[in-house]
């Protein structure tokens, strides 16, 4: 089975909402202009394109990654990997050329099924309603979390207020820096 590990940038009071600039929130870029930046905060990110061997993305995070991480030095490793969109409105003629190899999926039946291929592990970046859903579905086996010292209210969130049993959670990582920014890296228990 296929590990899926959701890494996210995470504001304290849980905002995942436009950490890069993304445009359309009032609070968009606050990864940098709110935290002193520290490269070694960051090593994770380069550790997870290593590991990688597939990313999985929901079709809003699709339409702002796909124009811009082929051509970034910083995602290099990304670009000849296995791209999966959840999506059911993404059509063929919506894919970029110049990403590689990239599949539509239509359902959560079908990320499931994707586990079960073979492979190591998936990669969800951004795609916080996918990664919401595919929480509550049981199917995220790994967080990868940055939590920056920040409390930004309104915005999109990384887990759902769905009602549903408690999802415990083991620390297997962890480590603060002095900008305030915590890794916290949690396997599910399932």
């Amino acid at each position: 089975m296929r590990t899926l590990i959701s890494t996210a940038f995470l504001s304290l009071d849980g905002v995942v909402e436009a950490p890069g600039g993304e445009p359309g929130y009032r609070n968009s870029g606050w990864t940098f202009k709110d935290v002193e930046f520290l490269p070694e905060a960051f090593d994770i990110k380069g550790r997870e394109q290593q590991e990688a061997t597939a990313m999985l993305l929901g079709r809003a995070s699709y339409e702002a990654f796909s124009p811009v991480w082929p051509e970034m030095e910083d995602f290099a490793d990304y670009k000849v990997m296995p791209k999966y969109v959840v999506s059911t409105t993404l059509t063929e003629d919506d894919l970029v050329s110049n990403w590689g190899q990239t599949t539509i999926l239509r359902s959560l039946e079908e990320v499931a099924a994707l586990k079960v291929t073979e492979g190591g592990p998936i990669i969800i970046h951004g795609s916080a309603a996918l990664n919401r859903n595919l929480s509550d579905a049981g199917l995220i086996d790994r967080y990868h979390l940055l939590v920056f010292p920040l409390l930004l209210g309104a915005g999109k969130r990384l887990f759902s207020d769905t009602d549903k049993d408690t999802q415990k959670l083991r620390l297997v990582e962890h480590e603060t820096y002095a900008n305030g920014v915590q890794k916290n890296v949690f396997d599910v228990i399932h």
